[in-house]
């Protein structure tokens, strides 16, 4: 748990970073690196046959964030948010190059069904990218939430700080963005 003292300079680093000086990311990525290593492995926990590993998701992460031009963070749970969704992207790009590699499809990339409340079934990442993707077309906020609490981790607490809503809020669209994907994969399975 972070104390005062790791929360007041977290908070001077993104102050400096977002003012313009680069050289704060890595202090930055340093003071959150424990945070951003627990997405890469949540990400990853369930998949035995990827050859990424988390360490090699969080410096990929590490990697694009800094390639951001301008970044425009509120605080932690700002950061982490755009971290999960970076971790996403990264592990839907290695399902896609799995694929190519192989004709029949390859290997695919899975997620772990912990992260939506189930049995640690395992799904493939390009498919709940997909899903997330349909969400989104009818219910913007509900795959937001999902991608953030499932890709990301987050707490309700810090989904609502984030999309600046209501905790109840956040609490609501969760229920109804879990149970349709819950829904629309085990249709797939």
């Amino acid at each position: 748990m972070a104390t005062t003292t790791d929360h007041s300079a977290t908070e001077q680093l993104f102050a400096r970073w977002t003012s313009g000086d680069r050289s704060a990311l890595d202090d930055l990525l340093g003071h959150l690196y424990q945070d951003i290593h627990a997405i890469a492995v949540r990400e990853l926990r369930s998949e035995s046959r990827l050859t990424l590993q988390p360490t090699a998701l969080v410096h990929e992460v590490y990697l694009r964030m800094v390639a951001l031009r301008e970044p425009n963070w509120q605080g932690r749970a700002h950061f982490l948010a755009l971290a999960a969704r970076v971790a996403r992207q990264v592990l839907v790009d290695e399902a896609r190059r799995q694929r190519a590699v192989k004709r029949d499809g390859g290997t695919p990339v899975t997620l772990s069904d912990v992260n939506l409340g189930g049995t640690d079934a395992a799904y493939d990442a390009l498919d709940v990218d997909d899903l997330l993707s349909e969400l989104k077309r009818f219910d913007d906020q509900a795959a937001e939430i999902v991608a953030l609490r499932v890709f990301g981790g987050l707490s309700i607490e810090e989904a609502a700080e984030v999309l600046q809503l209501s905790v109840a809020t956040v609490n609501r669209r969760w229920a109804t963005g879990k149970a349709w994907l819950t829904h629309e994969l085990s249709r797939g399975a």
